[in-house]
């Protein structure tokens, strides 16, 4: 998961950076702002000790933790040595409980942050030792409490190899152990912390490369891509973000990839005013479900109705009509053929004239599928939302649209379209999807543990997710309709901008599963919980405030 910031106003913009971004940062950092390596480091230890107290106070009670830092060879293992004497400053514990295994020793004339962090450190009496020092590793670790992570930071362009490979082996060997929650206390083995980014982990990191498996990881901003791409996520745990290293305006110099929340997003779409009627909210058709798929397309709708759309109507076929009709509430429920909006000539505009179209969830892909879907691909090019889901996206493989349409792929439907392998997908999906957003001519909104979010004009979103209770079907049907729920106001208000919609339908589920706490909860049930978030967002009161 990841920890937002607080607040009642929109937080600022978080950026995703590559290693030579944050490279060219730090050069930046010591020749505009006189930043050297020595401060940075610094205030980077400073920081991170002082988010993990916050983060884990449970730490500060009971007896004095054992810590250990694993010390590489570059600032990244200084950045975790200061982050120790930090914590000891605090009164987090007593120094004859803290030690520090090295990579290798510094030689005498080293003049560096790491070889300063470790003379600061054993003037305080931190025990200090090599790993070829250590003749039981794996037991020697298992004995502490916490494990601060510095083997490899951003300078790190291939596989762990040697002496830090070693180290990560044997972190690892421990991690693949279950524990409690550390929000409430300690655990049979270590609290593994990576400091920026889990040691092995890198832009061009790849499965089975090996990776540090953590905890939690104090993701340094700007916080690095690598952190979020799919296959290397899980080992980042918790992220932590940590502020207040670099001068702001040095960050928003540089090129990045947005990391959006829910509370960051919200505030993009407008409220609706306190005398709307429901056409000024939007009206919302889909076409979904088949036989043996009724539950998809009675998901998305829900998931329009929660988003806020002012009328939504379901177009079925007629084998399942009753079956839906019968339990529709407020769903205008019509069977296929009957006033079907894409049959409709250019310019008639009737009340059930859609400002959005969503097809696809549970449709089925058989011959008529295939005409309708070209029907609302001229409804597309005459500017009208088109949000496509699970079928919908495989009978319009081949097709290009016009700038109006959302994709809301999974990732074997992501590869499919792109023609790749899955995972490749996984292992890096922004570049991919920048491409097949461009090509594609619309938003590609990619489903997974992590979201991404292209435009075809090159913009590129991040959601974090790791919300294992959304793993269940009917979410992505879910997610569909708060896409179209979104498109069909912001149409009605002629402000339609589909990356900004699939941003705002991609947080507002992220946020709903976190709401929903650690239960297991029906799609239904989680489109309440997303109405309950979107009315608090968007609905106005009597004096107009959201």
């Amino acid at each position: 998961m990841m920890i937002p910031p607080g607040g009642t106003h929109p937080p600022g913009l978080v950026k995703l950076v590559t290693a030579e971004t944050a490279r060219a940062l730090d050069e930046a950092a010591s020749s505009s702002w006189g930043l050297n390596p020595f401060a940075l480091v610094e205030a980077t230890g400073r920081s991170c000790a002082a988010a993990f107290i916050q983060a884990y106070p449970a730490f500060l009670q009971g007896p004095s933790p054992r810590i250990l830092v694993l010390a590489g060879t570059g600032n990244n293992a200084a950045d975790a040595m200061v982050m120790l004497r930090a914590l000891l400053m605090h009164g987090l514990g007593e120094a004859a409980s803290y030690a520090v295994v090295l990579h290798c020793l510094p030689n005498d004339e080293e003049c560096s942050p790491r070889a300063e962090a470790l003379k600061a450190l054993t003037k305080l009496g931190v025990s200090v030792f090599t790993w070829k020092d250590i003749q039981d590793p794996q037991e020697f670790l298992s004995q502490k409490d916490i494990i601060i992570d510095g083997i490899t930071g951003t300078g790190l362009t291939g596989p762990l190899r040697g002496t830090a490979a070693a180290m990560v082996q044997t972190v690892n060997a421990l991690t693949s152990v279950d524990y409690t929650d550390y929000t409430k206390g300690r655990s049979k083995r270590p609290l593994v912390v990576s400091i920026d980014l889990p040691s092995g982990n890198f832009d061009s990191w790849e499965q089975p490369m090996l990776i540090l498996k953590a905890d939690i990881s104090l993701a340094l901003e700007p916080v690095k891509a690598a952190l979020y791409n799919p296959r290397a996520r899980p080992y980042g745990g918790t992220i932590v973000q940590i502020s207040g290293i670099f001068p702001q305006a040095l960050i928003k110099t540089f090129e990045g990839v947005e990391l959006l929340s829910w509370e960051q997003v919200r505030y993009r779409i407008p409220p609706i005013k306190p005398d709307a009627y429901k056409h000024q909210r939007g009206l919302v058709e889909i076409h979904a479900g088949s036989p043996g798929s009724t539950g998809a397309a009675r998901i998305a709708a829900a998931g329009a109705q929660a988003a806020g759309a002012g009328l939504v109507r379901l177009i079925v076929d007629t084998a399942i009509y009753p079956v839906l009709a019968a339990s529709a509430g407020g769903v205008m429920v019509v069977p296929a053929g009957i006033e079907d909006s894409v049959v409709y000539t250019p310019g008639q505009e009737t009340r059930f004239y859609p400002d959005a179209l969503l097809l696809g969830p549970g449709w089925g892909k058989t011959a008529d599928r295939t005409v309708l879907l070209h029907r609302a691909l001229v409804r597309e090019w005459e500017g009208i939302p088109l949000i496509l889901d699970a079928d919908a996206i495989s009978l319009a493989k081949d097709g290009v649209f016009h700038g109006n349409a959302i994709l809301t792929p999974h990732p074997g439907e992501c590869a499919a379209l792109a023609g790749v392998s899955i995972e490749a997908v996984l292992a890096h999906p922004g570049p991919l999807l920048r491409k097949l957003a461009q090509e594609k001519q619309a938003v590609i909104l990619f489903k997974g543990h992590v979201l991404f979010i292209a435009g075809p004009d090159g913009r590129l979103g991040v959601v974090d997710g790791m919300i294992p209770a959304l793993a269940t079907g009917g979410a992505g049907d879910l997610l569909a309709g708060f896409c179209a729920a979104i498109a069909a106001r912001m149409k009605r208000n002629a402000s339609f901008d589909g990356y900004t919609c699939a941003l705002a339908a991609a947080t507002l589920l992220m946020e709903t599963g976190r709401s929903s706490g650690k239960r297991f909860i029906d799609p239904l049930g989680l489109a309440d919980q997303a109405a309950a978030l979107a009315g608090t967002a968007w609905l106005t009161s009597l004096c107009g405030s959201a």
